[in-house]
């Protein structure tokens, strides 16, 4: 909670705030004179005294302590602290966007660090945050579909979205890249949007699914829209973990890639088709992806303020009526 305080508040008057270093050099002022007024005398024996303090004495500080806090709160008072909102207002239009990721086992592959999918994920969420003109939407695919966000400008929702999705999520295995597309023109082909795009992102390696690669390649034709196609990993061989009889060993595997079918799908559509093997290969395909597909939009931003020095004059004032309070009362002097 005092971390979200000190994001969203701002002072009107900064230069009022250094004042606070008078409070540090208050206590060591107090300190050294309590040290100096301690008066002390030699006896030779000391058993037959006993030590008693009032509880007068244990609050003797508590005023200077009060005042302390007081100061503190005025000065903060002072500088103005205000509660910042800002809001965003969006001229011109932006281009729709469906992210489509494969979430097959495939995906799982450590040819990418901590594994593809995982990668995916990261670049993508910054590709979202690049784009604060467009509507973006979130399909997944294994052998089945699903959209995970409708096309939105919310892109905190398409962000927890990203970040939630999760291989295995739709349980049956199968990579049906011709479902997923489909499912991604779904989500666009009523878009009154002049510019309609799908991101594509799979090993590229089909099998499974309703919807053949070929026909939902004709459908993102007929509704005009691009799908530029993202081919992630490599076909060389790692080292993986296999469980057996004899106990888990180590094999050779070769990780399947096919590029032929996502070359033909982004150049039949309009898009292009990029080859990723690896994350900052990934992150330079998505800036390719940025300048490709620019948005004529305007973003303006507007602030407004509200005060919050109110509680901390009430604070600073009704400590100074405490401390004045305990002077006259509870710890007065008498000569």
């Amino acid at each position: 909670m005092l971390y979200k305080w000190f994001t969203y508040t701002t002072f009107a008057y900064p230069w009022v705030l250094p004042l606070l270093l008078a409070v540090p050099l208050l206590i060591y002022w107090h300190v050294k004179k309590h040290q100096q007024q301690t008066a002390s005398f030699s006896v030779t024996t000391t058993h037959f005294l006993q030590r008693r303090t009032s509880w007068k004495v244990g609050m003797r500080h508590l005023p200077f302590i009060l005042r302390c806090m007081a100061l503190t709160a005025l000065i903060i008072a002072l500088a103005r602290p205000q509660h910042k909102f800002t809001e965003q207002q969006t001229d011109g239009e932006g281009i729709d966007i469906v992210l489509c990721f494969d979430i097959s086992g495939s995906m799982t592959e450590q040819d990418f660090q901590p594994n593809r999918l995982e990668a995916s994920k990261e670049v993508a969420s910054e590709f979202v945050r690049n784009r604060p003109g467009d509507r973006i939407g979130v399909t997944i695919f294994s052998s089945q579909s699903f959209t995970m966000c409708p096309i939105t400008t919310d892109h905190n929702t398409v962000l927890a979205q990203i970040n939630n999705i999760q291989s295995g999520y739709l349980q049956d295995e199968g990579t049906a890249i011709g479902s997923g597309v489909a499912t991604s023109v779904d989500r666009l082909r009523s878009s009154k949007s002049k510019s309609k795009v799908i991101v594509l992102l799979t090993d590229g390696v089909d099998f499974g699914g309703m919807i053949p690669p070929d026909i939902a390649k004709d459908m993102a034709k007929t509704y005009g829209i691009k799908v530029y196609t993202i081919g992630v990993g490599s076909n060389k061989e790692m080292d993986v973990q296999v469980q057996t009889e004899f106990g888990t060993t180590t094999q050779k595997k070769k990780l399947e890639f096919n590029e032929g079918l996502l070359k033909n799908m982004a150049e039949e559509t309009g898009g292009q088709y990029f080859h990723a093997a690896d994350k900052d290969a990934l992150k330079n395909v998505y800036q390719s992806i940025n300048q490709l597909e620019k948005t004529k939009v305007q973003l303006t931003t507007y602030s407004r303020f509200t005060d919050q020095y109110f509680w901390f004059l009430a604070v600073g004032l009704g400590l100074v009526v405490m401390e004045l309070f305990l002077r006259l009362t509870v710890v007065k002097k008498f000569p």
